[in-house]
């Protein structure tokens, strides 16, 4: 039962990755033996499930098809293992991709509670800016802010922080501090990723939606070097509280126009499989949910 479970899980990486060598790597095994594994499993099938060239392998229509069963009956499994021995007694590996400022700022502190409760669990971060591709990358979950993509996978909705408008207490001395939204057009503002990086910022009070336009010297690709960028005296920046929560709370940036609301940023758990995460995603999701409310 061992091979032909072995055998599944080559031929599951191998369809989702498209390519025996990297599966090797994964599996610590050589990319023949991956190769053999998967053609044992095509001629006891009767089927070929997947058309190599030198330099890729891909899917046949039946090898899509038995690859979304054979995930499942590999999550499944995985989950009765983890069901039988109990939550608490987790074990294996558990992949989260995440961007890096916000699992350095917000992930890696907390990891230590998760890992206290799950020593048997094994935790890979898969940090990185761009947004991966879950099923390539063998990723049980990712930590997406923001609005979700239309991608077919499950989503759980961890939090919300609040979006800020701040600058620095030298960049406020010398420029002075906005009243209004309209009083930004006098000001330099930081244009980042997502909402923050619209020429029109949007915020609202009393019921009413209020739409400024900004301009300024300097655009930043990421949300950590926004928040830099704002520290630096730079301008005033759009950020969530979880990505600037500690120069806040250092006194090296200052909330500005506390009187207006802007659109809060949303964390989501994303997993592939369907609507039901397995138990190790579940269970750090509620880790995380549970903590980060108390910074929201």
């Amino acid at each position: 039962m061992s091979d032909r479970l072995q055998e599944l899980t080559a031929f599951v990486r191998a369809g989702e990755t498209g390519s025996f060598s990297r599966v090797a790597r994964e599996l610590g095994l050589s990319q023949p033996s991956i190769s053999r594994m998967v053609a044992s499993l095509e001629a006891r099938l009767g089927v070929k499930l997947l058309l190599r060239t030198t330099r890729h392998v891909t899917l046949t229509d039946a090898g899509r098809t038995f690859l979304d069963r054979a995930r499942q009956i590999l999550g499944e499994l995985n989950d009765a293992e983890n069901a039988a021995r109990g939550l608490d007694s987790l074990r294996g590996r558990l992949r989260v991709a995440l961007s890096g400022a916000f699992g350095i700022r917000e992930v890696i502190p907390r990891l230590p509670g998760f890992m206290a409760q799950h020593p048997k669990l094994s935790v890979d971060l898969m940090i990185s800016d761009r947004t991966e591709d879950l099923i390539a990358e063998g990723a049980d979950m990712a930590l997406r802010l923001g609005p979700l993509a239309n991608s077919g996978f499950g989503a759980r909705l961890l939090g919300e922080a609040p979006r800020l408008a701040v600058a620095s207490p030298g960049y406020l001395a010398r420029r002075g501090t906005p009243q209004t939204p309209a009083d930004l057009a006098g000001h330099d503002c930081i244009l980042g990723p997502g909402l923050s990086g619209r020429r029109g910022w949007n915020f609202r009070r009393a019921g009413r939606a209020i739409s400024v336009t900004v301009e300024g010297p300097i655009k930043v690709a990421s949300a950590d070097g926004v928040v830099a960028c704002a520290k630096a005296g730079l301008g005033i920046a759009l950020a969530s509280r979880w990505m600037c929560r500690a120069e806040l709370e250092a006194g090296e940036l200052v909330a500005i126009l506390s009187n207006y609301q802007l659109d809060g940023v949303e964390l989501h758990a994303v997993y592939p499989g369907g609507p039901r995460p397995s138990l190790k995603v579940r269970a750090f999701s509620d880790y995380l949910a549970a903590e980060l409310v108390h910074v929201t």
